[in-house]
């Protein structure tokens, strides 16, 4: 569990993490399980999990993207905003808007803060994301 290593798997803003203990294991094992069908994504979830802070459940903080929350965040090149719950890949439905935390969106908001920007491939190019809000 490091703090601000650095990020193999993209380059840019690499804001700090906060996970919940309860589930830092869990997020490990879903990363590596995801390694042969989605490479990239699990190797750069399990690169988040492993530099972020492991906060006691108790007392993560409420504005953290954790799993089950829902997040609005943007898109700040295009302006877009989205709205999606961050969900266990058994849970995930595009279609209701319920995002694994093994996609790339996912990996890329899981342990953010509001107001946090991380800069993360999705598809072909990078694109920098913001948190705008968390509700659990």
């Amino acid at each position: 569990m490091k703090m601000n290593s650095p990020m193999s798997g993209h380059a840019g803003l690499t804001p700090p993490l906060l996970i919940d203990v309860a589930y830092y294991e869990r997020l490990r094992g879903f990363a590596r399980l995801a390694m042969r069908d989605a490479p990239e994504v699990a190797e750069r979830l399990l690169e988040e999990v492993e530099r972020a802070e492991v906060v006691p459940s108790g007392l993560m903080p409420a504005d953290v993207v954790t799993i089950g929350a829902s997040v609005t965040y943007q898109d700040v090149e295009t302006g877009s905003i989205r709205t999606v719950r961050l969900v266990l890949p058994a849970d995930a439905d595009p279609a209701a808007q319920r995002v694994s935390v093994v996609s790339p969106i996912g990996a890329a908001l899981i342990g953010l803060s509001i107001g946090q920007v991380i800069d993360w491939q999705v598809g072909d190019r990078v694109r920098r994301l913001r948190v705008l809000g968390v509700r659990h």
